[in-house]
This record gives structure tokens, sequence and C-alpha cells, in this order.
């Protein structure tokens, strides 16, 4: 039985129980506002925040908690998780980070993955709890990128259900065209050096910051 599949499976299910639905990271804005109207649009964005977003910032930082936790490096471990919150650009992206991992950290507990003599940062963001969880379970590095993509991607493409809305046959397509980019962000992650790692979205950005204020809206940035 491959129990660190199995393991992973569960990390990355939408049913886990922490909340992730409820936030857009800014495309409700995005659809809200006309700026992806036209055929292809939804794909470049989700493309585009994959390469210049995930695989430059959250991918590579989860990789860094990895190999931190499995040393034992605490230091290591809060440097990455403080430049991580660093890196979020709007409040609600921040407050994301903190009340998945929030969310996260209790249900770990609840699982045993996390004890009093686990360590971790003072304040865990959820990307390093998903690295500690990952490495408990003794999943691949790489595997463990694919999933975390590919949760990000399905959450993504479910608001775009909601808000473009996108019918389930063509959510199922755009999930399959975008797959290629899931492995190419993974590989890109990996190869970064550190002074490589740092996300350049202005519009994705400016999207969640302007989501935070919209008049009406279904979820969170």
């Amino acid at each position: 039985m491959n129990t660190p599949l199995l393991h992973l499976l569960h990390l990355v299910s939408p049913s886990l129980p922490i909340g992730a639905f409820a936030y857009s990271q800014g495309l409700e804005y995005a659809i809200d506002s006309g700026w992806l109207t036209a055929e292809g649009d939804l794909d470049a964005w989700l493309a585009g925040v994959m390469k210049d977003g995930l695989a430059c910032t959250d991918l590579p930082v989860i990789l860094r908690q990895m190999r931190a936790w499995r040393t034992g490096d605490q230091h290591a471990l809060e440097h990455w998780n403080q430049w991580l919150l660093a890196n979020r650009e709007t409040h609600e992206l921040l407050q994301e980070e903190i009340q998945l991992g929030g969310t996260l950290n209790r249900l770990l507990q609840s699982l045993a993955v996390l004890t009093e003599q686990t360590i971790q940062p003072a304040e865990p963001a959820y990307c390093t709890l998903f690295a500690i969880a990952a490495c408990h379970y003794n999943i691949d590095e790489a595997d463990a990128l694919r999933g975390f993509c590919w949760s990000w991607l399905e959450n993504q493409v479910a608001v775009a259900c909601k808000t473009v809305p996108l019918g389930q046959t063509a959510a199922q397509q755009l999930l399959h065209r975008l797959m290629p980019n899931i492995e190419q962000s993974v590989l890109q992650a990996l190869s970064l050096d550190d002074e490589e790692m740092g996300g350049t979205l202005p519009g994705f950005a400016i999207a969640s910051g302007c989501h935070e204020t919209q008049y009406s809206r279904l979820f969170r940035s």
C-alpha cells in the first residue's frame, strides 16, 4: 500500500476542513471587473499565477521547510515562515495564510501529527504546516509540491465555477489543460536558488487588494 500517496491525497483534498474554499485570492474581482472575458483569459491568469507566484514563492518555501524540518533546523523554519508571510502583499492574503495555518494546525494536532515535541514556528503559516505534514508522512518532495499546486488550482477553478459561471465539463477541461503547468511550476521551484525566490504579480496583488472592498462578493480575497 502506498501510504505516503494516500496521505498526500488526504492533505490536498478539497474536503479537508481548513476553509480553503472560502478564498478566491482576487480571482472573483478579476472576473467581476471584466478582466477575464475573452476565451483563454482564465487559462492565462491561472497559468501566470502558477509560474510567477506559486513556483517562485509557495513551492520553494515548502521545499525549504521540508528540508529544514527533516534536519531539525528551527532557525530555518522560522526564517522561511516569516519570509513567506512578508511576501503576502495584501491584508487578506496574509490573513488567509495565517488562518488556514491555524485551522490546519488544529487538524494536525487532532491527528497526532503535531505534538508538544514537534518543532515549528510560533505562528506557523499554512505552507509551513503543509511541509511539516508532508515530512511526517514521508511524502516525496516533488510529489508534495505537485499536490499543493493541484489543490490550489482545483480551488481556483471551483471559484470560477461559481463566478464566471464555468460549467462542470468546462472546469474539468480547464484542469486538464493546466496539468502540464503544474509540472513546469514544480520543476521551476526545484531549480531556484534562495536569491531567485519571490513573486512578481502586480495584477494579482491589485485584484486581491480591490477585492477586499468589493461591494458584493462570495469569497474572501
